[in-house]
């Protein structure tokens, strides 16, 4: 019925992309002149997501060209999956200083709420995410290690990051978290899940509740063999 690829994730340039689709055109005219019928070509994962240290390289509107051309007189169905591209930049993870703590050797960390098991992604991957004060403060930016809460030598989200000024009790915002953040995270030493809200304008909506520690209680049973 189709033929479908993936060759990758986080794909900023067109000419790997347009290699894959002319592999299909390709096996789509070979299996119909076998006399198999195919109707349905799925491209896979679209463009990679234009993260603020590393903009996307191609434009959405010359990847449509490319996809175009390659699908051009095949008379076949289009599938595209660029979920990341689309919600990435959709989403943020909202955190709050807890402490700022200045080393006699002049190094400071940046000490979060938001610990690895909100935001998996740079513990795992070394990824990459912009943080910004919702409130920037005057004053020198300066570099930070920041980290979180949970005492885990993997709970870095960046090290020597510069940054504006923050102190305990201040917003920040870890930029491009709507893909692969709330879907990775866990509740690793017993840390409720952050609670997700949609935001439109002036208007939002909790649309994912904080669970309670009692709901979370709750998940685990006993052992049928080991109540009296």
């Amino acid at each position: 019925m189709g033929l479908a690829c993936h060759i990758g994730s986080q794909i900023t340039e067109l000419s790997p992309l347009k290699a894959a689709f002319a592999v299909l055109r390709r096996m789509t005219l070979d299996l119909r002149a076998q006399g198999f019928e195919v109707h349905r070509l799925d491209f896979g994962g679209g463009l990679g997501v234009p993260y603020f240290d590393r903009p996307g390289e191609a434009d959405p509107v010359d990847y449509a060209a490319v996809a175009a051309e390659a699908a051009r007189g095949l008379d076949v169905q289009l599938a595209f999956e660029p979920g990341r591209m689309i919600a990435a930049n959709a989403g943020v993870l909202l955190t709050r200083v807890i402490h700022v703590n200045e080393r006699p050797d002049g190094m400071r960390f940046l000490v979060l709420d938001s610990a690895m098991n909100d935001l998996m992604r740079p513990a795992l991957y070394d990824a990459f995410h912009d943080i910004r004060p919702v409130r920037p403060r005057e004053g020198a930016a300066g570099p930070y290690d920041v980290v979180g809460p949970v005492c885990e030598t993997g709970d870095t989200f960046a090290k020597d990051r510069v940054l504006p000024p923050l102190e305990a009790g201040d917003l920040a915002a870890f930029m491009t978290a709507g893909a692969y953040g709330a879907t990775m995270a866990n509740e690793y030493n017993s840390r409720p899940l952050v609670p997700e809200v949609l935001v439109d304008g002036d208007r939002w909506a909790v649309v994912r509740a904080r669970p309670s520690y009692d709901e979370m209680l709750a998940r685990e049973a006993v052992a049928g063999w080991l109540i009296p």
